[in-house]
Order: C-alpha cells, then structure tokens, then sequence
C-alpha cells in the first residue's frame, strides 16, 4: 500500500510526452521529391535481397511493413516504388527536430532519429498542460519541416509510449491517471511496449490475453513466469513506472550486420565475410571508444531463422586480433546449425562506459 500510494502521489505530477514520426524515413523522401507524393513507396531494398526500412502509409494500406523482404513487399503492393536510403538526410531532419524539443524542456530522452521522451512537467513555456505543449510542438514540427507526427501523453513512460500509436498518423491521445487502470486492464498484451512477440505468445499460450488477464499474477508467479522481467510487467499492468526521462542513455550494445548479396553454404566463404565485416565492426569500437566483454555472432539462415552465439571474458576486448578468433570460434563451433545464411553480424555489450556510468550512480547513491 505504502509503494502504491507513494507512487501515485508522484505518478500525479509527472507530465511526460512521447513523439513519435510518421513514416520518418518515407516521409522525409516524400517532402524532398514531390513526385513520391501520395504514392505508394518503401525505404530500402528492392530485389532479391532487399529489406524495407520504413514504408509509407500508402504502402503500408496494402500489409507493407519495416523489416520485411523486398520481394514479399512487392508482392502485396505491385506498384510500390523503392528508394535508396539517405541516412543524412534523416540525421539532420533528427537534429531540426530535436532542436524544437529544446524550446519546450531540457528533458529529452532520444530513442532514436525518430522518436523521443520529453519531460514536461516544468517547462521553458510555463504551460500547465501538457496536451497544449504537444500540440504546440507537432505544429511547430510540420512548419519547420513539413514533416507530421504523433505524440502520447501520460504521467509515465510507458503510457505515453502506447497512447503515440493510438491515432497515428498525425494524432495526439493522452491518459489521465484517474482513466489508466481501465485502459491497461482492456489493453491486448502485443500492444504493451515491453513485451516482445516471443514473451506475448507465451502469455497468450497460459490464457493472458489482456492487460486485465496479466494483473490477476501475483508478483511471484511474474517473475517464476517471466524472469527478472516478470517484476516489471507486475508493476506496468498496474500503472506503475517511476522510470525518469534520461537524458544521458547510455549505449548497452554496438553492433554491425551486412545482409549478403546470395545465400552463403561453404564455411569458408562465411568466414571470408565475417573478416571484412570484422574491420567495419572494430573501426565502430574505436570511434565510439567503447569496448565490451561479451562477443555476439549474428547469423540469420536463407529460411529467416535468428543464431545468435556470445562468448564473455572477465577483460574489455580490445585487441582486434583477438576478437577475430573469438568470432571465428563461435562461428565453427555453431558450423551444423545452419545449411545456408543470408545475413551475418557482429556485436559486443557489457560496455566499458555502461559500467562506468553504473558506478557513478552507485557512488552518488552512497549515504554519508
């Protein structure tokens, strides 16, 4: 009783809002070529190989989605152009946006290019409401950039983030604390952000299809369920996430992955592969100057099946030769799990600056 009515005394008065870009990568294409106007388009590849990054809601009316092949997108919709990705482009609409923000808060937790955290409960307009600040900034977005957006609003992360979707594109919802427990209780656990596709499927598999359906768990039967992530659901499905907005995230994993020209079959070919990409992979480390203890090798097999393997050491890796072999390790170890792969990738977490930052934290948690 005492957690619960602690955090609704501070759920109350925290006002966050949650942006989210419409089809940013499609819409940006759309904005600087006006004949892709009102058609149907997909970000990304188009043949054989290809994969859609962001489709536009034109495309996106025939079953067009990110992350799907090009060749099963083409099939949907027959005249779906494809256009060549401009990451520039999309980074510096990001920072144009990100600038607006910052006429509002100084709170503002990135997710990534395209969607963001404000927190609002004090800000540089003195706007008691935080449903006039998001509607204020999606105005000045689109005349800035002509670019539309959606933003949810709600006394914590987790809601603000649900309630963007609800009236994409271009929409704006935003939950009272007095109407969240009815919303969440009504919610289907796929639309909770958290839970993933795998965990829903289990979820839905023991009889738990709501959010109502959820909120019948005790706290222990969460975590014995769910794993260190069962304690998290138990509170979300009850409106409770005091998580603040971050305004310094610190990076958890830096990674590269090449999707490759035709399906791979002899070792040796993957392994010449896994070489090249391993100089992209190590020049990414020394960039960001970040190095990890945990190696991850990424396969992704001609049939769209996931691999993925890690090897962790007691020591930051840093010596490129010696993440060569532990990658190549990984990848003959694993050789008879697959008969062909289509996609190979590496990754390292367990990051030297993630640590760091740990432990500052602790230290300023310290009692004196």
């Amino acid at each position: 009783m005492i957690k619960t009515s602690l955090n609704s005394l501070f759920l109350v008065i925290r006002k966050i809002i949650h942006i989210d870009m419409d089809a940013f990568y499609a819409s940006v294409e759309q904005r600087d070529f006006p004949e892709l106007r009102g058609k149907a388009i997909a970000v990304g590849g188009g043949g054989r190989r290809g994969v859609v990054a962001t489709a536009s809601y034109e495309a996106r009316k025939y079953g067009v989605h990110s992350a799907m092949p090009g060749f099963k997108a083409k099939k949907l919709c027959s005249n779906l152009i494809f256009v060549k990705p401009r990451f520039e482009a999309y980074k510096e609409a990001s920072q144009q946006i990100r600038a607006i923000f910052k006429n509002y808060t100084d709170l503002i937790e990135p997710l990534s290019l395209d969607e963001a955290y404000l927190d609002v409960t004090e800000n540089k307009k003195n706007e008691a409401l935080a449903t006039v600040l998001a509607t204020q900034i999606r105005a000045e977005i689109f005349e800035q950039l002509q670019l539309s957006c959606s933003a949810g609003i709600s006394y914590c992360k987790f809601l603000a983030k649900i309630a963007s979707d609800i009236k994409k594109p271009n929409g704006q919802t935003v939950i009272k604390p007095h109407k969240a427990a009815a919303f969440i209780e009504q919610l289907p656990i796929k639309k909770f952000y958290g839970i993933g596709k795998v965990t829903a499927q289990k979820m839905e598999a023991i009889g738990i299809h709501t959010g109502n359906d959820l909120k019948q768990l005790s706290e222990l039967n969460m975590v014995k369920n769910f794993g260190k992530m069962g304690r998290f659901y138990y509170n979300i499905v009850r409106g409770i996430d005091d998580r603040p907005v971050n305004t310094e995230r610190i990076r958890k994993s830096i990674g590269v992955e090449r999707t490759l020209a035709e399906n791979l079959t002899e070792l040796s070919e993957i392994i010449n592969q896994l070489k090249m990409l391993l100089s992209k992979f190590f020049d990414r480390l020394q960039r960001a100057n970040n190095y990890g203890r945990t190696l991850t090798l990424k396969l992704k097999t001609a049939d769209f099946q996931i691999i993925t393997r890690s090897i962790s050491k007691n020591y930051y890796l840093k010596d490129i030769a010696e993440i060569e072999q532990l990658a190549l390790q990984l990848l003959q170890q694993n050789a008879d799990t697959f008969e062909a792969i289509r996609l190979i990738g590496l990754s390292t977490t367990n990051l030297e600056k993630e640590a760091q930052a740990e432990w500052k934290t602790k230290q300023l948690r310290l009692d004196f």
